[in-house]
């Protein structure tokens, strides 16, 4: 997520058409090296912010997979400028590894004066400073598929052959309807426009909740990509879409089958260690002046919800398969209290 606004800045959000851009830097970090870029422990840096969706997409995989020592991880202000995510957490504003102010730096050292904007997640190459990837949709697939000569013991398998086709349609729909459709109603400039990518929200909505009433996992009895993808997007749903995108048919919380499913996965090692709602709520209402011109951010919702019992146990499914969860969270990349129920 970054600049989709066409480069105009934060006050257009919610004035121009939503478009989604996609990734122009598609180059892949792959076990043959093919595109130049072999997987190799220690080289790349993993740029995200933890109130983006699509970058919490790979922090998410990254601890499943237990890549926390082979892929370094940079966490940028949540409240980013009109120059691009920004390094303001870190001492002297700099990246440590990176020693850059702005991603936009390890962009314009890639290609200069490059089309679609600064977006995370993106995996730069920490020897040159040069942007590999900022490709959303892949990179999380290749960590599970072209990084397994680094993951951890007892990782589990996220995107399993015999049932990939599965999971590619299904997160197909999901992206289609709920990751981007948030998106397309908080962003809408007329009432058609609106009603019509909420109406999709929802409807798509139900009918997760009718496969989620009848097992505990999207696709197969264990946690794959298909789940992380949706989960990135209902953990936001209540703190942000529901209010700030307009998407108010009704809460997570209210939906008794997504609710559960929700804390279900906020419970389990490796997602909700990763969710900082503080960096959620300040991203959205802060950034999107064009949506929510004063910047003032709720105090609600309340958070104590999501470690309340789910109960999700109940129709079997082993989470991690024959694996095991991740162990703690590495020192330093713990979510602040603040950021936590």
């Amino acid at each position: 997520m970054g600049r989709d606004d066409g480069g105009v800045g934060n006050s257009a959000y919610g004035r121009k058409k939503f478009r989604r851009s996609k990734a122009h830097f598609a180059d892949r970090i792959t076990a043959d090296g093919r595109d130049s870029w072999p997987v190799e422990a220690g080289r790349y840096r993993l740029v995200v912010s933890r109130a983006c969706p699509w970058a919490s997409r790979a922090l998410v995989s990254r601890r499943l997979l237990g890549l926390e020592e082979a892929l370094s991880l940079a966490v940028t202000d949540p409240v980013q400028d009109d120059r691009s995510w920004r390094f303001t957490l870190d001492p002297d504003g700099r990246d440590p590894v990176l020693g850059i102010r702005f991603l936009s730096e390890a962009y314009e050292r890639r290609e200069r004066d490059h089309p679609g904007g600064v977006s995370v997640p993106a995996v730069v190459d920490v020897p040159s400073g040069k942007l590999v990837t900022n490709d959303y949709q892949q990179i999380t697939l290749d960590l599970a598929t072209e990084w397994t000569a680094l993951h951890r013991e007892g990782a589990p398998d996220l995107y399993p052959e015999a049932l990939r086709d599965e999971i590619d349609a299904v997160v197909e729909d999901v992206f289609q309807d709920v990751n981007n459709g948030v998106y397309r109603a908080g962003f809408a400039t007329d009432q058609e426009e609106y009603e019509a990518a909420c109406t999709a929200v929802f409807r798509r909505l139900e009918l997760l909740a009718g496969r989620l009433e009848r097992q505990r996992y999207l696709v197969g009895d264990t946690i794959t990509e298909a789940d992380i993808r949706l989960f990135t997007t209902l953990v936001r749903f209540d703190a942000v879409y529901h209010g700030h995108f307009k998407c108010n048919r009704w809460k997570l919380a209210e939906n008794r089958v997504l609710w559960g499913y929700a804390r279900d996965l906020y419970q389990t090692p490796g997602f909700g260690d990763t969710v900082d709602f503080d960096h959620i709520k300040r991203h959205y209402y802060q950034v999107h002046t064009g949506i929510n011109p004063s910047g003032i951010v709720p105090l609600g919702p309340d958070l104590s919800g999501w470690t309340t019992p789910h109960h999700r146990e109940e129709l079997g499914g082993r989470p991690f398969g024959d694996g095991t969860p991740p162990g703690p969270v590495p020192a330093g990349e713990e979510v602040p209290a603040r950021g936590r129920p």
